[in-house]
């Protein structure tokens, strides 16, 4: 597969891409814990198939700190014991935000009283920018066929500066 587009390259690209990380530095530095940021942001990933976006989150976890199996669970959190009932919270969050289409009332009031249960408003803030922006990036890198495989852990930022 070969990348249709790159961003990077284009001076409106670049534009919009300095933004997008703006947003998503306020998301890093806010008190919602960067693992959660990481399972959320893979588990739709996992639901768009993205391979960059999977690629890169699973390689940015992994650099902080986030252990194997539990990256290899995320697919399958429901049936899994190593996630706390605030990650389960949160990946609930994740799937109903990021499979719209697919259910008439998007995310269910009882998946919200979870997330509420375990969040404070700062963090609720930070987990929906979560959800919001990694569906966005992972509509830009499908379109654009960006393929899986090669990130390495700290290039996104590396290339925001």
């Amino acid at each position: 597969m070969d990348i249709r587009f790159n961003l990077f390259e284009n001076e409106v690209g670049i534009k919009l891409a300095k933004r997008f990380a703006g947003i998503a530095q306020v998301v890093q530095q806010s008190p919602l814990p960067k693992s959660t940021q990481e399972l959320v942001a893979l588990r739709a990933s996992q639901i768009n198939g993205c391979g960059h976006c999977i690629d890169m989150h699973v390689k940015e976890a992994a650099a902080a700190g986030e252990s194997e199996i539990r990256l290899h669970l995320v697919a399958a959190w429901r049936e899994s014991t190593v996630f706390t009932e605030a990650e389960q919270a949160a990946l609930a969050l994740a799937e109903e935000g990021t499979r719209l289409a697919d259910a008439h009332q998007g995310v269910s009031d009882e998946t919200w009283a979870r997330v509420r249960e375990h969040y404070d408003d700062d963090q609720v803030a930070a987990l929906v920018a979560v959800v919001a922006l990694i569906n966005a990036a992972n509509r830009l890198a499908v379109i654009l066929h960006q393929p899986g495989g090669s990130y390495e852990a700290g290039m996104f930022a590396a290339a925001m500066n």
